[in-house]
């Protein structure tokens, strides 16, 4: 907290709109205010690991990084309450999410009624998702947790995921080794796992699957 009790929260989301709306939205309450924006997930990350922040609200679909991926690598370099956006209602992804060590999940569609209530949770250490899927999810979790599985595992390896994103972003074999600081080669092997994996053989079904899955938007 700032030395006048007030909150510090990062916004980040690809649309410029959106963002404006959260600032506004959050800048009313005198207990809360915007400190860092994002335009896509690396910024994100690096603003998340370096900034002084109590708070971060992140898109679960952005260039470079999802929300997802951003938030499992900011909470494992740092203890920082994190809500995930979403345009998705669907339980994948509050399952991927809390697997991530996202602190809440909050649907754009709702956000007017919804992010400051989930912001106050999650600054008083406490979870949030919207209202009505609650006791569906968590029932669900529950039963998955009991049957001895992980709820928020996917088939591929979080490498394997930044590959998947990255291909749907249009990226050549010699740019996403750039981005991710390996070799071309362990690209190509990666990107051979992740085929056999999924059962899939081009670019065009690996795109519709990232799509499906979050990583990119349609």
């Amino acid at each position: 907290m700032s030395d006048h009790g007030v909150a510090r929260v990062m916004v980040a989301d690809d649309h410029a709109v959106v963002r404006a709306g959260l600032k506004a939205l959050i800048d009313r309450e005198s207990d809360l205010q915007v400190v860092a924006e994002a335009a896509d997930g690396r910024k994100a990350l690096q603003l998340g690991i370096s900034e002084e922040l109590d708070l971060a609200i992140l898109d679960i679909a952005m260039p470079g990084l999802t929300g997802l991926q951003a938030t499992r690598e900011i909470r494992r370099r740092r203890d920082l309450p994190i809500l995930i956006l979403s345009m998705y209602d669907r339980d994948q992804y509050f399952f991927e999410a809390i697997a991530a060590g996202a602190a809440g999940y909050v649907l754009k569609r709702q956000v007017d009624q919804d992010i400051i209530e989930a912001c106050r949770a999650a600054l008083g250490g406490e979870p949030f998702i919207y209202p009505n899927a609650l006791s569906a999810l968590m029932r669900r979790y529950l039963s998955l947790v009991d049957d001895g599985r992980d709820p928020g595992a996917g088939p591929l390896t979080p490498r394997e995921t930044e590959v998947v994103k990255l291909i749907a972003e249009g990226h050549n074999t010699q740019r996403i080794a750039e981005i991710l600081c390996i070799s071309p080669k362990t690209v190509d092997r990666h990107r051979t796992n992740l085929l056999e994996k999924l059962n899939m053989n081009d670019r065009v079904q690996v795109t519709r699957y990232a799509i499906r899955a979050g990583l990119v938007e349609p």
